[in-house]
């Protein structure tokens, strides 16, 4: 199983604009809404290429059934730590007159200490049933700085076979690196972040990697938008430009990404070929609308389509 965090869940409302105009009347020609956050995206992706999966977290009292119901319909098994409140709402504007799009997101709300210990045990105890637990996206307000690090290290205590993989971004993903989970997936701009320089070439982002591979991460994957991705786990390192295709939506992209790559994993693939299939769902998720993520049969024609390079 694959169990994925989603610490702060929320609407994701995706709206088509022709020709955005700022400060300016715009008129919706398209609008859909669902319930959504990183985790909640992994986990579906996940389900939608046949692998069982799960998805835990905080869920607001109000519009929470969103995200259930999303869940529960696509086969993904949940349980979540109720809090006070409303899941917050994501907006992103298409402008289809540039393929822009703009982000406009809520932070959520906060949480209680008594409630982070609730969330720690939950994420324990699904940990002992998971092959791979994947910790992304940004906690909501009250949450540590290091609380992706104390959970991965709990998780490791009670469920030593279970595979951590970290996603976020900021001092949460440098304080997450010191636990040493098995994967991390940072995009180009949380790597730079990270870093505390720019990383224009394939080359910066491969001395970057390596060394979180020698500070204990086992693989690390970076997307690079519309340069496709890098991956290594220190014996090799691979690139994959993106396919030309027309995006309808990044929504997803980078979660699709990790979701593909665990399928791979999983079926014990080796590293490049995980990465050919992390490449080809990331692909299928930007030719769907809004929110929709992978579709398979789209999926499953990326697959001959990537072109995976060794790089060192």
């Amino acid at each position: 199983m694959i169990g994925a965090l989603c610490a702060n869940p929320c609407v994701d409302r995706a709206v088509t604009i022709e020709k955005f105009t700022y400060g300016g009347m715009n008129r919706i020609q398209e609008s859909r809404e669902d319930g959504s956050g990183k985790g909640v995206n992994v986990a579906l992706a996940c389900a939608q290429l046949g692998m069982e999966a799960a998805c835990i977290g905080f869920i607001a009292t109000s519009r929470g059934e969103l995200i259930i119901n999303r869940l529960n319909n696509s086969g993904c098994q949940n349980e979540f730590v109720p809090t006070s409140g409303a899941v917050r709402v994501n907006t992103k504007v298409l402008d289809r007159s540039t393929g822009i799009i703009t982000e406009i997101n809520e932070s959520g709300n906060a949480v209680t200490p008594a409630e982070i210990d609730c969330l720690m045990e939950l994420v324990v105890r699904w940990a002992t049933r998971c092959e791979y637990m994947v910790l992304t996206g940004s906690p909501p307000p009250g949450c540590p700085d290091d609380i992706y690090k104390n959970i991965i290290l709990e998780c490791r205590k009670a469920a030593p076979g279970c595979r951590m993989a970290l996603d976020a971004e900021g001092v949460r993903f440098a304080r997450g690196l010191e636990a040493k989970p098995f994967m991390v997936k940072p995009n180009r701009y949380e790597l730079e972040l990270l870093c505390g320089r720019e990383l224009p070439a394939i080359q910066d982002i491969h001395e970057e990697a390596m060394k979180l591979i020698a500070s204990g991460v086992e693989l690390v994957l970076v997307s690079l938008g519309g340069d496709g991705a890098y991956v290594t786990d220190g014996n090799q390192a691979w690139c994959a430009p993106a396919p030309a295709v027309e995006v309808r939506s990044t929504v997803g992209a980078g979660d699709c990404m990790v979701a593909g790559m665990l399928l791979g994993l999983t079926q014990g693939w080796p590293m490049e070929e995980a990465f050919r299939f992390g490449m080809a769902a990331a692909t299928s998720s930007v030719t769907t609308v809004g929110t929709q993520l992978i579709d398979v049969q789209a999926f499953k024609g990326f697959i001959s389509q990537i072109e995976v390079r060794r790089v060192y």
